[in-house]
């Protein structure tokens, strides 16, 4: 397995010691999976498209400013 180094805001890090039971590299790896799984997804798809990525990136994040906002209301 490959090893990586990250830096987190020093407030973070503090935060984060207040839960010394949570395998916080476990919870990274977790996010970054997901990450490249989810990328994965949208490359295929977007091979499949006739729009550029730039329009479906677009799409995504007018999709994304949509649900944010009926949450907040």
């Amino acid at each position: 397995m490959t090893n990586m180094t990250l830096a987190i805001p020093e407030e973070l890090a503090i935060k984060m010691k207040t839960f010394p039971e949570i395998r916080w590299s476990e919870v990274a790896r977790q996010a970054i999976e997901k990450r490249v799984h989810d990328l994965e997804i949208m490359n295929r798809i977007a091979s499949k498209s006739k729009l550029t990525q730039k329009e479906i990136s677009k799409t995504i994040k007018e999709s994304a400013v949509r649900r944010l906002h009926a949450y907040s209301h």
